[in-house]
């Protein structure tokens, strides 16, 4: 059935490798299958077996310790899409994915099925070298059963590119089609003579004073995309968390604003590194929020979660040097460790005008967002959130109800009067105008209470329920039928929501597709009569019609049910499962005279 050769040479000792050997026939030319081993490689003796283990033992972590020390640079790689690619299919599409390798470093994407412009999401961190070429290699291929088919490749010199700045690069594929989308940013530097270095930065007087220049108010529209300049002081941090089993850890900080990420080099065995590093940032947007974030460098370069703080640009006081405290992955709470805070100090110049402009237009997408499951914390809480808005419209509608039936005859009055003067008196502009007064009311409220900087002291402001995932122990304190009870009751409140949202909706639907003839002829009348109204009489007297008729309801009529005429025709109109309820099954027939008349109608049709 076929033979195949195993090159010894090839496999390092005591090193499992995953081989795929071609079966072969001499005399023939077919593909004759395939087998999937996996191989490691032993000396023969048991006293050569044990030489080896120990000296190669001592030789990885030699190399261990001394890759963690040498790299020189982290260049990181957001995958965001391929576009136009080459069909590789029967069907006309293909199953791409792609293969970065940067020294000896390799990478591979997950697999994007049936697609010529697939999106993958990905980020990657592959480590520089000073001694290796710092050419990236990319290439893309289409997943098969037997052989994977090659669909293009690029390369990109990393030696060209500038350090410490997220460059957007769409890289056409040579030897293929199409071209595929990265971020690709070159940071965490650990040489001290990089421009990032913070002990050996000084100020640049001239160069500051471009900065100011470029966005100053006269030269606004010069260039309107260009927003601001945020400059990032990364100095130190305390209290973090032990991620390693000797009571330390090596940890690296993390700063992005959007999709630019910058990082800094790794400390080593310590809880309060310091990392002295200086980064800048385009600003693109000023309601935009930078985040930083602590991570722990593990073996083979994993990474593990150790704080994080988000800062949004608009509350930053330039030149301030102050800790901020390290929280949780959701924000919540507090990270773990000793009280965790990071010393830093952030100055941001920028454009009011360009700023204002920006924000009118579509916000940039971030591309790499977690992944959103479902969770029960997350379900209730937005259910809460969603309750205590539905209640805000509840007062309001209730406050005019109120004034509808004289509950209060001062406020019922004082409402009457209003009433009729803002429609006698009433014109579009006022409605800006109202607003305006809205937001005057908060801003006096604001200014006397001296409430504008927002700095929120309660480590856990959403209580118990929200903290993360890891830290479960106050949530199995409850007991179960508790929570099976709260959860119950949120699930019953979002049916009975949903159902009564989607009855609303097919009731207006069948209105209108002559579901019950009469209810819609109804309906059919009432918007001629409108339209007739609306036409000859002006807006503002229907409006004042309709409101004193409201008022003078419950003087003239005391015992009358308040209500609202079109939901009262619409309650008439059934709704889809209404019409399922409603419809008729065929009987069967009951006598034996009955069932010969149905049979004989049967033949006739025949």
């Amino acid at each position: 059935m076929g033979s195949a050769y195993l090159d010894l040479t090839k496999l390092e000792l005591g090193k499992c490798t995953d081989v795929v050997l071609i079966l072969q026939d001499p005399g023939k030319s077919d593909y004759l299958g395939e087998i999937h081993l996996s191989v490691t490689l032993y000396p023969r003796t048991q006293e050569d077996k044990e030489q080896y283990f120990q000296r190669n033992s001592k030789i990885s972590d030699i190399n261990r310790r001394l890759k963690s020390q040498i790299w020189s640079s982290v260049v990181t790689i957001v995958l965001i899409d391929g576009k136009n690619l080459l069909p590789m299919d029967i069907d006309g599409y293909s199953d791409p994915y792609v293969k970065f390798r940067l020294g000896n470093e390799k990478y591979k994407s997950k697999v994007i099925y049936k697609s010529l412009n697939p999106s993958w999401l990905e980020q990657f961190d592959l480590h520089l070298y000073d001694d290796q070429s710092q050419e990236l290699e990319i290439t893309v291929w289409d997943k098969d059963r037997s052989k994977d088919d090659f669909m293009g490749r690029c390369v990109i010199d990393l030696s060209q590119l500038e350090r410490e700045k997220t460059h957007r690069i769409k890289q056409p594929l040579d030897d293929g089609a199409g071209t595929i989308f990265l971020l690709l940013t070159i940071s965490g530097t650990t040489a001290s003579e990089t421009i990032s270095d913070l002990t050996s930065y000084e100020e640049n007087t001239r160069e500051n004073q471009a900065l100011k220049d470029r966005y100053a108010l006269i030269d606004t529209f010069y260039n309107l995309r260009d927003v601001g300049h945020l400059t990032v002081r990364v100095y130190k941090a305390q209290g973090l968390a032990s991620a390693d089993l000797g009571g330390k850890s090596d940890p690296f900080c993390v700063l992005e604003l959007v999709n630019a990420r910058l990082q800094t080099q790794t400390e080593y065995k310590t809880l309060s590194p310091s990392w002295q590093k200086i980064f800048t940032f385009n600003v693109k947007d000023m309601s935009s929020v930078l985040e930083v974030t602590v991570y722990d460098e593990d073996r083979d370069h994993k990474v593990e979660f150790l704080g994080k703080v988000a800062i949004p640009l608009l509350r930053i006081k330039n030149n301030e040097k102050r800790w901020y405290a390290l929280k949780d992955k959701k924000l919540f709470g507090r990270a773990k460790g000793n009280f965790p805070q990071i010393f830093l100090e952030l100055s941001v110049i920028w454009n009011p005008i360009r700023a204002c402009i920006r924000v009118l237009n579509p916000k940039e997408e971030k591309f790499m967002q977690p992944e959103i499951k479902f969770k029960r914390q997350v379900f209730v809480r937005n259910v809460m959130r969603l309750k205590a808005i539905i209640m805000w419209f509840i007062d309001i509608s209730k406050f005019i109800q109120d004034c509808f039936e004289w509950e209060s005859t001062f406020q019922s009055t004082i409402a009457f009067i209003f009433f009729v003067v803002m429609c006698y008196y009433f014109e579009p502009y006022m409605v800006p105008i109202a607003m305006l007064l809205i937001f005057l009311k908060y801003y006096i409220v604001k200014t006397i209470t001296g409430t504008w900087n927002c700095t929120d002291e309660d480590d856990e402001p959403y209580g118990e329920d929200y903290e993360d995932d890891e830290d479960k122990d106050k949530e199995e304190k409850k007991s179960l039928k508790e929570r099976l009870q709260a959860i119950q009751e949120v699930t019953q409140t979002v049916q009975n929501s949903i159902g009564y949202i989607a009855t609303l909706g097919e009731s207006v639907r069948n209105t209108f597709n002559f579901t019950v003839p009469f209810l819609s002829y109804v309906a059919v009348g009432s918007l001629v009569v409108i339209a007739i109204v609306l036409y000859w009489v002006p807006i503002r007297y229907i409006i004042l019609i309709w409101g004193v008729n409201k008022f003078a309801r419950k003087l003239v009529r005391p015992h009358t049910i308040p209500n609202n005429e079109i939901l009262d025709l619409l309650s008439r109109v059934p709704d889809n499962e209404d019409l399922i309820a409603f419809r008729e099954l065929k009987i069967q027939p009951t006598t034996e005279i009955e069932r010969r008349r149905d049979q004989r109608k049967k033949l006739k049709v025949t």
